[in-house]
């Protein structure tokens, strides 16, 4: 005798099968196919979102999973990889509101359709704690191009993609922190989206591994996530603070309050793209940026030794209580 389709089943066809990608199987095996293309290497990156940690349970479930795999194609694009497929892992609470899942599905589905990468299979699952969304993406690069965080050379400038801080400063807005209470409207719904919806800068993987020495993305805050380049490098650096980009609505607010300027250098959440590179490419990479719609600065140097140094527009070294964000 024959039983229907268990819970889970139903779940997945219903959610997920419809627009699983190529390889699948519809979702309906326990794994997937993926045939590289030939002449190209593959780059596998990992990320899980925690409800309450790194969403807020009051966002939108849309929002959410967006952001899940936002956040790892942000992972290859700098590493100069193209998006292929991801896989998906959920844990899911009793507990989630009617229509948590088909909301955070929706969400999920645009983003992986808007970057071309597509669902190839996972797992579903309970837990009695917070939603957690585990992404495993799997990009794409010319053989031996991918760039890593290794290789930043003394002599080489640091460059950044699009404004530092917003993801940071609109976490703080969300929680309604009395620092950045006074800002205006629209500068707190800028910031709270970037927080929200990071945008991954894929349309900057071909200049990266056109032009970067080393690259690695910006998640836990601008100046740990630099630093730990340079160790990776086995090098040392000096970062312009002066020089590092700022939205509109980052400036106003830092305006308002200037201790929110360590928030914005070391809070993470920003999803751009740190790079090392020689000097000679930076016109270079600038226009192929500029050409993507997407601004770099050069806020940096790569020197021999090791650490890192801030600097203000004075040139007076500056240090943070914290440099990144850490779950430890």
């Amino acid at each position: 005798m024959s039983s229907g389709p268990s819970a889970e089943e139903f779940l997945i066809a219903r959610h997920f099968a419809s627009w699983a990608g190529e390889g699948s199987h519809g979702l309906k095996d326990d794994a997937a196919l993926l045939r590289p293309k030939s002449g190209w290497d593959l780059v596998l990156t990992a990320d899980a979102v925690v409800g309450g940690v790194h969403f807020r349970m009051e966002d939108p479930a849309a929002s959410v999973g967006r952001k899940a795999l936002a956040v790892n194609l942000s992972d290859l694009a700098a590493k100069g990889a193209d998006p292929v497929a991801f896989l998906l892992t959920i844990a899911l609470p009793p507990d989630l509101p009617a229509g948590w899942l088909g909301e955070f599905a929706g969400g999920l589905r645009a983003m992986a359709e808007g970057s071309n990468c597509r669902l190839l299979g996972g797992d579903t699952t309970k837990t009695a704690g917070p939603p957690v969304i585990a992404v495993t993406a799997i990009g794409q690069v010319p053989a031996e191009r991918m760039v890593t965080r290794l290789t930043a050379r003394p002599g080489d400038v640091v460059a950044v993609s699009g404004t530092i801080g917003d993801g940071a400063l609109g976490l703080l807005v969300l929680e309604g922190r009395e620092a950045i209470a006074s800002l205006d409207a629209g500068h707190r719904e800028r910031l709270a989206a970037r927080y929200r919806e990071p945008e991954p800068r894929l349309a900057l993987a071909a200049a990266v591994r056109d032009h970067a020495s080393a690259a690695m993305d910006v998640s836990d805050g601008l100046v740990g996530d630099l630093a730990r380049l340079l160790r990776a490098s086995g090098v040392g650096g000096e970062l312009e603070l002066a020089q590092v980009p700022l939205s509109d609505a980052a400036r106003a607010a830092i305006a308002l309050d200037p201790s929110l300027l360590e928030a914005a250098m070391t809070g993470g959440d920003d999803y751009e793209i740190l790079l090392a590179l020689p000097p000679d490419r930076f016109d270079a990479l600038a226009l192929a940026a500029r050409a993507a719609g997407v601004e770099v600065a050069r806020i940096g140097t790569v020197r021999e030794g090791e650490g890192l140094v801030c600097r203000d527009g004075e040139g007076r070294d500056v240090s943070f209580a914290r440099d990144s964000f850490s779950h430890f």
